[in-house]
């Protein structure tokens, strides 16, 4: 007889850890352009005036100016739960036929000129990777999600990794024990 405690009922259950966790944030020089912009605007506004002339086009524009850089770059990407995660999407991983990393091209390609409009997208101009999730569902006339991302390889892999794990959850519990 183990003399370890079991485990409580009236604990709240433990959330799972992400096997993949992104924020696709912007990159420093992208906040240094955009905040020396409205710096350079405040100033064509100010111009040497008086009174709030002086100061309220900076205490408005900075702070206006960075509450849209950090909007800018408020997605995030993650596998948890067995569910891709973008932003407020969510995706079981039980539709998913494949997942294809892309890089620059690749992702140009997929979102060019043919690129299907029924395609679930969120990309971000300033990251050059992407994922490409082939979805099979038929219910669904979403043929496929095109999610940025800055280790591409490492998202297909882990969504891949959760789908197959679901699968062997699904048929492990279906057999009679």
């Amino acid at each position: 007889m183990s003399m370890s405690p079991s485990p409580s009922a009236d604990r709240p259950p433990v959330p799972a850890r992400p096997a993949y966790a992104e924020r696709l944030d912007l990159p420093w020089w992208l906040w240094l352009t955009g905040l020396v912009a409205a710096a350079l605007l405040a100033v064509e506004i100010w111009m040497g005036g008086s009174g709030a002339r002086a100061w309220v086009p900076f205490a408005v524009l900075l702070p206006v100016t960075a509450a849209g850089l950090w909007w800018l770059g408020r997605i995030r990407v993650a596998v948890v739960d067995s569910e891709l995660r973008v932003d407020d999407a969510r995706l079981p991983v039980r539709f998913v036929a494949d997942v294809i990393p892309l890089d620059v091209a690749g992702r140009r390609e997929v979102l060019g000129v043919g690129a299907d409009p029924l395609a679930f997208v969120v990309q971000r101009p300033w990251i050059g990777g992407a994922v490409q999730v082939v979805l099979d569902d038929p219910a669904d006339p979403t043929p496929f999600w095109v999610v940025s991302t800055r280790r591409p390889v490492e998202l297909a892999e882990a969504v891949l990794a959760a789908r197959d794990a679901r699968r062997l959850a699904d048929r492990t519990a279906g057999e009679p024990g």
